[in-house]
């Protein structure tokens, strides 16, 4: 996985246009919080998760080839990581790191190496 990682998979059900804001956020094993933002550009799609009391309040950011399936009649996003794998995911403060090409790297790299 490398530069897919940054787009939604055609099997996830993503409509472009669509508001994912607010949208909860299951992993494989549990809920992990809600959508803060979302973008849609390309290469480089992906969800900022808010995780709430979670972890600490916590915001990160999931690439958009995570997202295994939207479900927009019950307003849930499900992603293919685990919730160990979100929480020990890299550091993320808006504004700070969106345009980053370094952190950009650094949670391509982490994901795309979770399974080695």
């Amino acid at each position: 996985m490398g530069a897919e990682i940054w787009a939604y998979r055609e099997t996830a059900g993503y409509v472009p246009g669509a508001q994912l804001v607010g949208y909860k956020v299951e992993a494989s094993d549990g809920s992990v919080g809600k959508i803060d933002k979302h973008t849609e550009d390309v290469g480089r799609s992906y969800i900022v998760v808010d995780t709430g009391p979670w972890i600490f309040g916590r915001r990160v950011v999931l690439p958009a080839g995570l997202v295994s399936k939207i479900d927009s009649e019950h307003e849930t996003v499900h992603v293919s990581s685990s919730k160990k794998e979100i929480k020990d995911s890299p550091d993320f403060e808006s504004g700070q790191h969106e345009y980053d090409i370094a952190f950009i790297t650094l949670v391509e790299q982490y994901y795309s190496n979770r399974h080695m």
